[in-house]
């Protein structure tokens, strides 16, 4: 059974053998037809019925989430680390960013996610979520998406975040489908240009591009009558703005004074770039810091000056006339330094439009559309008069060419070129510096490429890294040691908010991971797996018809095998099903019922590991992917899926059903899956087939037990028998005080990880995407899968499909 198929299917497929690696789940994809699944099992899909709108109100004003539709494919399910890679990407750039939607899982309304959480639990594998489930109170309930991921056989986190988990992501030259060859190449794909959206498609005279009062209060500018602004000075150009209005750059540097930001040089320049005025001006009060390596401002420099602000004033007061339009970059920051209020300005960081209210530097327009080098390395400072008539020579542009013209230019991505190529080099130097190499010796050395974080980076976004082996973050490790599980928490509990994509890594330790604990604990998951199938059921009369008795349990589903036990006083027989529902169907059934002339009783057999049995049965039941699937049998193998459908129609909310088949011969199984639509259109349904039955129907039906991971190892269990397995368990018990404390510590560190991971999950905001990730073990004794469990959380606090 390979587990719950997309969210309007139920898939659910005979396991294969496997001894520590488990299948996944949690396929939510919407369908319309019938499918099969790789290994050839059937899935009958029922059209979902969507709701009509509500009366009272407007149609679609429910406010759209993000949510998560899963599509499981391959036969064992398994996720590969290249597929997480790209759902991550994608989760946190979204398609606008130059990102695919995975094929796996389908990411709805991406934009509206908050941000995207990683969790990894190193050294823990699915065999520590199987054999401690009960430990992992939080995962198991709060994730609805899991799947299986193979062994971690090196440090898939830091791979994806320092240099990629395979090249194919990370080529310089393929970081974006817009650069191939050293040029820039448009994209069809691309959401239309922000500045085409603000502005439309014509050209249009200057008055168009200045700010409106609306726009200026919110970009923080002077304004008579704001708070903060009364003692400013008007520059009394208050005539009417036309189209053919006179424009001035305007750019300043600053100092840090123990007043705040105070201006210490200003520059301005007329409409033919001729400069106006370059002033030095000594603020009034101490400066903390000159800032020069932006402002080129030194206290020599500043030590003869006696000019003051209101000198600077008074002369652009003078200088511009009544109509006057100032141009400069983020100019809000150069008239509140100046004290000065202007009605009508043109900002170049607002013109020059972004999505998400982000800005383009005034260094990278420069380069991009005017083709001019400003703001150099090699000079101390920035120069205001070359800034002043940058902005100024931009607005023209702008003016004169047109939004369209603009939007050719396809500035987004040549600035994520320019970022890659700058990181590129970085990389590539400081990798040489590492190696002792002064410059490149062979063209077959090999470059650190771009990797995950570097095109967060790109785009904008903020990341965290908090824990690990080997992404420990700088000052968070002390005496060269690790910080704790619970230093971290507390570390994420306070940053993650604070960051659009995070990373935070839990640890075992060292006595956790040992080999022979790690063995030990894979035994007693078989051996309990084995338990849970089987059943004994007796006593029967010395001449009881055996084949009856087997065609009574066979009424539950599919028997493994079916042996007569004559050690007893009076027979007794020893039965194992093929799946668990199966079992735990046939013991609420059959325990105290007559068969063959016998009142018999029916129960597992009782060992130490099936002592919790019925607390393990009863979370199961409430298991995220079972709450919402019920298992029937009695399924006659002769109805075809459409004869299937039909008869199941009465069933409301019925969203899809899954047919078994033999991973041997490929026959139909006598039993199938049935996912609804909700919890209670399920509990619904298995009242209907218990009606049914009490008018003489076949069919016999109970919750779903089994989240489809598990079914690897009831498929192992497949191929051994009951007494295999005693042995086993009494050469576990000579271990066991060798091994019992151990693991004992270990199942309550689990459960502190659980808890440390519900705390942080609790702090989240809504619509946050979080991804725990147990990325297994691969090593010479042993190689154990990992599991990845997912959700996006919702007003509830719980996951959404």
């Amino acid at each position: 059974m390979s587990g719950i198929f997309p969210i309007s299917c139920v898939l659910r497929t005979t396991p294969f053998l496997d001894p520590v690696c488990c299948s996944t789940s949690g396929c939510e994809r919407e369908h319309t037809k019938s499918a099969r699944d790789p290994a050839g099992c059937n899935i009958q899909v029922i059209p979902e019925k969507r709701p009509e709108p509500e009366r009272g109100g407007p149609r679609g004003a429910k406010e759209k989430k993000a949510r998560l539709s899963a599509e499981l494919f391959g036969e064992d399910c398994k996720i590969s680390h290249d597929q997480v890679y790209e759902f991550l990407k994608y989760a946190a750039l979204g398609k606008h960013h130059n990102a695919a939607q995975p094929s796996w899982c389908h990411i709805h309304h991406q934009r509206r996610l908050a941000r995207v959480v990683v969790i990894v639990l190193h050294e823990v594998s699915q065999l520590h979520f199987y054999r401690f489930y009960l430990q992992f109170r939080h995962l198991r309930k709060s994730f609805p998406h899991r799947f299986s991921l193979p062994p971690d056989s090196a440090n898939f986190i830091a791979s994806m975040c320092r240099e990629g988990v395979s090249a194919k992501h990370h080529n310089s030259a393929q970081a974006s489908p817009h650069v191939s060859n050293g040029h820039i190449l448009k994209s069809a794909n691309l959401e239309r240009d922000p500045i085409v959206q603000k502005y439309g498609e014509e050209k249009h005279g200057l008055t168009t591009y200045t700010l409106t009062v609306q726009e200026m209060k919110e970009n923080n500018y002077p304004l008579e009558g704001s708070p903060g602004c009364l003692h400013f000075v008007h520059t009394e150009c208050n005539s009417p703005r036309t189209d053919s209005s006179p424009l001035f750059g305007l750019d300043c540097e600053m100092c840090l004074t123990t007043k705040g930001n105070e201006v210490t040089r200003v520059s301005l320049v007329d409409a033919q770039g001729q400069c106006l005025l370059d002033e030095f001006i000594k603020p009034e009060t101490q400066i903390l810091n000159y800032f020069t390596r932006y402002s080129g401002i030194t206290r020599k420099i500043l030590l003869p000056v006696k000019t003051k602000l209101a000198d600077v004033q008074d002369k652009l007061k003078k200088l511009l006339p009544h109509d006057a339009i100032l141009v400069g970059h983020s100019l809000n920051a150069d008239l509140q330094a100046l004290q000065m209020i202007h009605p009508s300005v043109i900002d170049t960081s607002l013109l020059f439009a972004r999505s998400g209210g982000r800005r383009f530097k005034l260094k990278f327009l420069a380069k991009a559309v005017l083709g001019k080098e400003i703001q150099c390395e090699n000079k101390l400072g920035h120069d205001p008069t070359e800034d002043a008539q940058a902005a100024l020579e931009l607005a023209q542009y702008f003016i004169k060419q047109g939004p369209c013209k603009v939007e050719e230019l396809n500035l987004e991505t040549l600035l994520i070129a320019q970022k890659a190529s700058e990181i590129s080099q970085q990389k590539s130097t400081l990798y040489l510096q590492l190696n002792g190499v002064q410059q490149q010796s062979s063209k077959g050395s090999s470059i650190p490429q771009l990797c995950f974080l570097d095109f967060l980076h790109l785009a904008g976004q903020k990341t965290l890294l908090l824990g690990g082996r080997d992404l420990a973050s700088p000052g968070s490790c002390q005496n060269g040691q690790r910080p704790s599980n619970k230093q971290i928490l507390q570390r994420a509990v306070e940053e993650v908010p604070l960051s659009s994509f995070s990373v935070v890594q839990f640890s075992l330790r060292s006595k956790h991971v040992v080999p022979a604990l790690i063995a030990d604990i894979c035994e007693k998951m078989k051996i309990k797996l084995g338990d849970l199938l089987t059943l004994y059921a007796g006593p029967f009369g010395k001449d009881f018809c055996l084949k009856s008795v087997k065609k009574e349990f066979k009424k539950y589903g599919p028997i493994r095998s079916l042996t007569v036990i004559t050690e007893t006083h009076q027979p007794h027989i020893c039965i194992q099903y093929e799946v668990l529902e199966a079992a735990q169907l046939a013991l609420e059934s059959l325990n105290g019922a007559k068969i063959a002339g016998s009142c018999i009783k029916v129960q597992r057999p009782v060992s130490a590991v099936t002592l919790d049995c019925n607390t393990l049965i009863k979370e199961l039941e409430m298991d995220v992917e079972n709450e919402r699937v019920i298992y029937m049998a009695g399924v006659k193998k002769s109805l075809t899926e459409t004869d299937l459908q039909e008869k199941l129609s009465q069933l409301k909310d019925l969203k899809a059903l899954f047919l078994p088949r033999d991973h041997k011969n490929g026959k139909r199984q006598s039993y199938c899956f049935l996912k609804f639509q909700t919890a209670e259109s399920a509990s619904s349904a298995l009242e209907a087939i218990k009606r049914w039955a009490t008018m003489g129907s076949k069919l016999r039906s109970r919750r779903a037990l089994t989240p489809s991971h598990l079914n690897q190892w009831i498929n192992h269990i497949a191929h051994q028998d009951t007494q295999s397995l005693q042995k086993r368990e009494n050469v576990l018990y000579m271990k066991k005080k060798q091994v019992s404390t151990c693991e004992q510590d270990l199942r309550e560190k689990l459960k502190k990880l659980d808890c440390r991971i519900k705390k942080l999950y609790r702090s989240l905001q809504n619509n946050t995407l979080c991804v725990v990730l147990l990325p297994g073990t691969n090593s010479v004794q042993r190689s154990l899968s990992g599991l990845g469990l997912m959700g996006i959380k919702d007003d509830a606090g719980k996951s959404t499909c």
